[in-house]
Parts: structure tokens; sequence; C-alpha cells
């Protein structure tokens, strides 16, 4: 999912955001020829994601930067546990560090709600997936922490899916033809999603032969009554002021998956520290 190039285009943008015309501090203070090495230590414990792409990070200014990865994605760490050497050149290294740790953190971070909320909801049939509610530039990295922790990806972009909501629903004159204009245009190949606030306008949708139908903020007694008024005849997903103490409630009324914008808009890091040795 993750190519070399979409890594270096992000890397390439994060080092000019961050050193704008130099690191003072560091090139002031380390002479240019100082090598060493030092570890990249978990400070709490959770599921890794982008121990790879920090181990890029640190070699990004200076190619004779090597990395020793002791931990993969997927892997479940421990406080206290190095997962990172990095050797060569300090100068480098030490630009480097805050690039490494806010991707690693963040990618981690989602990681592990991710495989929690995965976790919660094992015993059902139903499949978790992110959003789109993403950081700008970061997506493909953020949905790739998601696959890491055991979900799965709704829509990459725009062009992943017809997604027919509130707003095209408006703007069209009704689900009936949002979907006829959508299906005279797309390949016959393209699934077409409709959301839907309420029941009656789920059997228009289901009326109008779409493939997947979204329940936007539903409890969960009226999901359920969708769920059997569907009975199969389109895949059911449930999204909107999804919790993760909603979460096994949801997973119960038989919808086939459960989407949440907080595994990716509002997730905490897990936190990490890198350290010189001395």
């Amino acid at each position: 999912m993750l190519s070399i190039h979409l890594v270096n285009d992000i890397l390439k943008r994060s080092f000019r955001e961050d050193i704008g015309s130099g690191d003072l501090t560091t090139n002031y203070c380390v002479p240019p020829d100082k090598v060493g090495s030092g570890r990249l230590m978990a400070k709490e414990e959770g599921v890794l994601a982008g121990i790879d792409i920090a181990a890029q990070a640190f070699s990004f200014l200076d190619q004779s930067v090597k990395s020793k990865l002791l931990f993969k994605d997927g892997q479940r760490v421990n406080r206290g546990d190095a997962v990172l050497i990095v050797e060569g050149p300090l100068q480098p290294i030490l630009t480097s560090e805050r690039i490494a740790l806010n991707l690693l953190q963040r990618l981690s971070g989602i990681a592990t709600q991710t495989a929690l909320w995965v976790e919660e909801i094992k015993e059902y049939p139903a499949k978790l997936t992110d959003t789109r509610k993403t950081t700008p530039g970061l997506r493909m990295l953020e949905k790739y922490a998601v696959q890491v922790g055991g979900g799965q990806n709704h829509r990459l972009a725009l062009d992943g899916g017809i997604m027919i909501k509130d707003n095209h629903i408006a703007a069209a004159g009704g689900i009936e033809k949002a979907v006829q204009a959508a299906r005279s245009r797309a390949p016959f190949t393209l699934k077409i999603e409709v959301e839907v606030t309420n029941l009656d306008d789920l059997e228009e949708a289901l009326a109008a032969g779409v493939d997947i139908v979204m329940l936007d903020n539903m409890n969960t007694e009226i999901m359920h009554r969708a769920v059997q008024i569907n009975a199969g005849k389109a895949l059911i997903e449930a999204s909107g002021n999804v919790t993760f103490s909603r979460l096994k409630e949801i997973a119960a009324t038989g919808v086939d998956y459960i989407s949440s914008g907080a595994l990716t808009h509002s997730v905490k890091a897990l936190d990490f520290s890198f350290l010189l040795n001395r």
C-alpha cells in the first residue's frame, strides 16, 4: 500500500516545514564529523506502526545513516522497549529526530486504537473501517496504520467509489434521481453507496438497487430494524456517533461494517523518545 515514492514525498514536505533555512541548534553545537548512535524507545504499551518510515526519515538527509529495526509493524511494544537503533553522523540524525518521532507516534497511536476497537467486536461478523477524516497530506500513512491495527479501509480518495451523501441527494433532487444519474455514467464494476438517515430513505435506496447503504447517526434499535428490512439486499454500513462504548451494541445489530472517523481524526499518539548512546 505504501510506496517509497509516496513516503519520500511526505518526508520531503515534512523536512521542508521543520528545518526551514537550517537546523541552527544542531549545526552550531554538533561538529559535522561527529558520529554516534542512538535508540528509539517506546514510552508506553501499544501496537507499532511506521517503524520503516521512521528509519527512512533518519536516513533522508544522509544515506550514510543506518538503522537497525528491532520490531516490525503490527507487533505490540511495551514501555522501555528499544524499537530502532540508529548509527551515523550525528548532525543529520538529530535534525531528523522529530520527523521520525512525529510519524511513528501518530501512526502507532492509530494502530493501537484500531486494534483495541477490533478486539472489542471480534465476536461479531461486522468489520471496522476508517473514513476520509484524516490529516491532510498523511491520509495514505494513516490508512496504512488502520490496516496494521487490524481495521479495513473505506475509500482512499473521492475516486475510490460512489458515495451519495445528503448534500448529493439534495442537489440531485432525491435518492432515486441521484442513484440513476450515477449508474448511468459509472462503469458497471463500480459500487454505489447511499447514506440514509431513516427507514423510508433506506427503502428508497434499496428500491433504487444500491450496493451499499450507510446508516447515518441511527440508534441501535433503528439499525436493527434496518438490517431486517434490508434482508441481505445490500451491504449495510453503520456510521456517525460511533464511539468505543457503542461498538458492541452496534455490531450486535447485524450490520456488515462499522465506520468511524475517530480512528484517525482524534486519536492519541503513542509516546516514543529518542536517546543518543553516550
